[in-house]
């Protein structure tokens, strides 16, 4: 199997956890130096930028030489580029979907074949509670988990025949750096533009969500349930509040939720 983001948090936490399980696990980073101690724990590393098409085709075809088969993917590889929608680059919008839409569709597709040739597999496709509500400052990257929700109910239906299935994981606040990355970059972008004052009280508020997060081991739990068993549902909230959100997105209007959360930052 194969686990992209390995080299910290969820990703790191889901390939230690497989490995205990008893599977080969192939973990990928850009950043092969933070998997060092993942080596140990007996998953081996590969060396994959989702952005560089080269790595990810060198990658693939490196487990299938070795293995001969890819069973799992589990599309966890991502960042959270946050700012007012006027004042994020085009550039950096762009950067955005690459990362943490082309990437994962791009390694879908290269390890389609042997799935399909083997008449099984699985593919875990890692969203969010983002891919169901909205929140300022977050329009790009809401958007692309928005989209790895259609993009996975789409091909969940399209890969039926082949006996592959495709599930999603949807995490709340999870006590990752993928938090303090997403506040930095909301600072830096919007942090002295006419967006300043509703920028700054939305970083607080993550850094208080922050703080009440769940551990990355919640997460990968809930991927390895997903993985292996043998019907399993077509989406998995988990961690950090997300059932809950959800559950009150359901029953709000979307005005209501608007004023919630704008109530939130404080």
């Amino acid at each position: 199997m194969l686990v992209t983001g390995a080299s910290s948090g969820i990703g790191k936490e889901t390939a230690k956890l497989f490995v205990q399980k008893g599977y080969t696990v192939y973990g990928a980073s850009r950043r092969l130096e933070r998997m060092y101690d993942l080596k140990e724990t007996g998953v081996k590393l590969l060396e994959m930028d989702v952005t560089d098409d080269s790595s990810m085709i060198s990658g693939v075809n490196e487990i299938l030489q070795k293995e001969n088969r890819i069973d799992i993917l589990v599309n966890n590889a991502g960042y959270g580029s946050f700012g007012a929608l006027e004042d994020v680059p085009i550039s950096e919008a762009r950067h955005q979907f690459d990362v943490n839409i082309f990437g994962m569709t791009r390694l879908i597709q290269l390890v389609l074949p042997s799935m399909r040739k083997q008449h099984s597999g699985r593919i875990i496709n890692i969203s969010s509670i983002a891919g169901s509500i909205g929140e300022p400052h977050g329009s790009w990257y809401h958007a692309t988990k928005f989209a790895v929700e259609g993009l996975s109910d789409s091909l969940r239906m399209e890969l039926k025949q082949f006996g592959i299935d495709v599930v999603v994981i949807k995490p709340g606040a999870i006590l990752t750096e993928w938090n303090t990355i997403a506040r930095e970059n909301l600072l830096k972008i919007s942090g002295n533009t006419d967006y300043k004052t509703l920028a700054a009280k939305h970083a607080k508020m993550l850094e208080m969500a922050d703080q009440k997060g769940s551990l990355p081991i919640v997460v990968a739990r809930t991927i390895v349930k997903a993985a292996i068993c043998r019907r399993p549902k077509t989406r998995y909230a988990t961690g950090g509040g997300a059932k809950i959100i959800l559950f009150v997105k359901k029953l709000l209007s979307d005005r209501m939720f608007d004023r919630l959360m704008l109530a939130m930052m404080k």
